[in-house]
């Protein structure tokens, strides 16, 4: 039998927990994703696998080399995840974000406004896509003429980003 959509919404509650990557190299990633983003370590398992967060939780993404240590990222062209967002609870601190990215020489695979947010693009040592971005107050989140959400991809200006980082 086919689930009727319209019988059933995920509760409003409903979040995504955390992501788990596959990486060639345990401390690499964690060189990027703690020494530069600056998420914790809160579990290590040897040099297998390592689990990171933001203000103590468990872990809001895993690392692990089980099935990809040494590995390549995958071709192009393949299904799989397109990428993983971090959401800032400040502007502020997605500028810093940006500071300390830009100053690790790490490359921007693009930069948006979208209405709801604004977000910066880029992956990590393997090539996992990553958006690192902040919610606008859902009171200021752009409608339409019937009230339905309308999202867009403008230029972000990056040098104003920037400028909160320092305030």
């Amino acid at each position: 039998m086919k689930p009727d959509p319209t019988t059933y919404t995920i509760p409003a509650g409903t979040d995504i927990g955390h992501v788990h990557l596959k990486v060639s190299d345990v401390e690499r990633s964690l060189a990027f994703y703690c020494g530069v983003l600056g998420f914790e370590l809160t579990t290590r398992f040897g040099a297998q696998a390592a689990f990171i967060s933001a203000g103590g939780y468990h872990h809001h993404i895993g690392l692990n080399t089980w099935e990809s240590r040494g590995g390549s990222p995958p071709p192009l062209g393949r299904t799989g995840l397109y990428h993983a967002a971090i959401r800032y609870p400040t502007r502020r601190d997605l500028a810093r974000a940006l500071r300390r990215v830009l100053e690790a020489g790490i490359q921007l695979q693009g930069a948006a406004d979208h209405g709801v947010s604004e977000a910066i693009y880029l992956a990590d040592p393997d090539q996992n896509g990553l958006e690192l971005y902040w919610d606008r107050p859902r009171e200021q989140w752009p409608r339409g003429p019937s009230g339905e959400l309308v999202m867009y991809t403008d230029p972000l200006d990056l040098e104003d980003l920037l400028r909160q980082a320092n305030e």
